[in-house]
């Protein structure tokens, strides 16, 4: 149980505080509700830029890093295409010093075009490094346009290409900031060794000044249900051949996100699971294969992932997957696979309770899903999810026509 306690400013920022004695640290988490999905298809990896360009400078705070290594902190960021995630920790007594960094990159960010060539750079090497130049690297360029042909999630965090990061304007910076980073998009939680009224006297103080913004409302076009079955092959500059078969599932919120889970930890966690136990021990098909989703705000993807031994084919492996996928669409799950897949989760959530970093974000995210105390019913939920709904589920969402399959084949050299 997380115990917290919640206000919120003038402006609009939600403020959650999480006491916690037994450490002598504190983090500071900020949330911004916003992802690569609120970018214009025209102009993406916004986002993310943005990402890198908050710790070029504010306007009273010309280095980010400095001031906080000198109190002993560390801090650190991410996105993705729902939000966009800042958090610093170091030790409680110096909590002044991250209200002070925060606030102030809230306030002002110094736009200058020297900060914007600098980051373009970074996110533009990081782009060609990871995504262009690594072997597999163009995963999700490839397979999200092929599950998304509507929504916003058809791009990367990173964009769709490189060209949208190259023409980036200072104007564009200063309007995507004006319109998201706002304390009214804003989610803050303060974790750790922290009173809760001394944690409202420094939001107050800090935050509490900035203009609250135009509140920004999303109006996404939605994905339409999937009726054909996509595939794609490509021949590229990769070790092993792969194979990736993605599905259309339900959003974060939506009912059936419990089963899935539940499913995926089925299928792949760990060596008992039975992706691992049938096709990589017992057939010896695959070097490694996973199952895993990616539990977006909106319709989500449930993905397979397999990379076949060198004498096995293309053809063999992705049927080797289908037939697991058959088998749990017909036959019930036993009892005692089932309870102790749940045992695994019930530890795990257990385990990141006790991180202070993981707390304060998990606060966070289930603030945004509509409520912090959310985060206390995880496990119930999965706990009640019964062999009959996995059942069901499995034989709504893994159907030919609901697939996207990407296949990398290795050049023959």
């Amino acid at each position: 149980m997380v115990k917290f306690n919640r206000f919120t400013l003038n402006n609009g920022l939600r403020v959650i505080v999480h006491e916690d004695h037994t450490t002598p640290m504190a983090v500071l988490n900020i949330l911004y509700d916003v992802g690569a999905r609120d970018e214009d298809p025209d102009k993406t990896g916004f986002a993310h830029l943005f990402e890198h360009l908050m710790f070029g400078g504010s306007v009273n705070i010309p280095d980010y890093d400095q001031p906080l290594q000198r109190v002993g902190g560390e801090n650190n960021a991410f996105t993705s295409n729902d939000i966009t995630n800042y958090y610093i920790t170091l030790p409680s007594a110096n909590i002044e010093t991250a209200f002070w960094l925060e606030s102030d990159r809230m306030l002002s960010l110094a736009f200058s075009k020297k900060s914007l060539e600098v980051q373009r750079n970074v996110v533009i090497e990081e782009f060609k490094q990871r995504y262009l130049n690594q072997p597999y690297g163009d995963v999700w360029l490839r397979l999200r346009p092929m599950v998304y042909k509507k929504h916003p999630y058809q791009w990367a965090t990173i964009g769709k290409e490189i060209k949208h990061i190259e023409d980036v304007k200072i104007e564009d910076v200063k309007a995507f900031f004006k319109k998201h980073y706002n304390p009214q998009n804003a989610i803050m939680v303060i974790g750790g060794d922290v009173k809760t009224e001394e944690a409202m006297k420094l939001a107050e103080k800090w935050f509490g000044p900035i203009p609250a913004g135009e509140k920004y409302h999303r109006n996404l076009p939605q994905e339409s249900e999937q009726h054909e079955e996509r595939r794609e092959t490509v021949v590229a500059k990769v070790p092993l051949n792969d194979v990736y078969i993605a599905f259309q599932m339900g959003s974060r919120l939506d009912d059936s996100y419990y089963t899935a889970e539940l499913i995926s930890d089925i299928l792949s966690r760990g060596n008992s699971s039975r992706l691992y136990r049938n096709l990589v021990k017992e057939k010896q098909l695959f070097s490694e294969v996973h199952a895993y989703m990616t539990g977006s705000l909106d319709k989500g993807m449930f993905v397979f992932e397999g990379k076949p031994l060198e004498n096995v084919s293309i053809e063999t492996a992705e049927a080797a997957i289908w037939e697991e996928l058959e088998r749990l669409k017909k036959e019930t799950i036993p009892a005692d696979e089932l309870t102790k897949v749940k045992n695994k989760v019930e530890s795990t959530m257990i385990f990141s309770e006790m991180a202070l970093l993981d707390k304060a974000m998990n606060l966070a995210s289930f603030e945004l899903l509509g409520e912090a105390d959310l985060l206390n019913h995880e496990t119930a939920k999965h706990l009640a999810v019964t062999a009959e709904q996995i059942k069901e589920l499995t034989n709504k969402l893994f159907i030919k026509k609901n697939s996207s399959t990407l296949i990398y084949l290795a050049e023959k050299s």
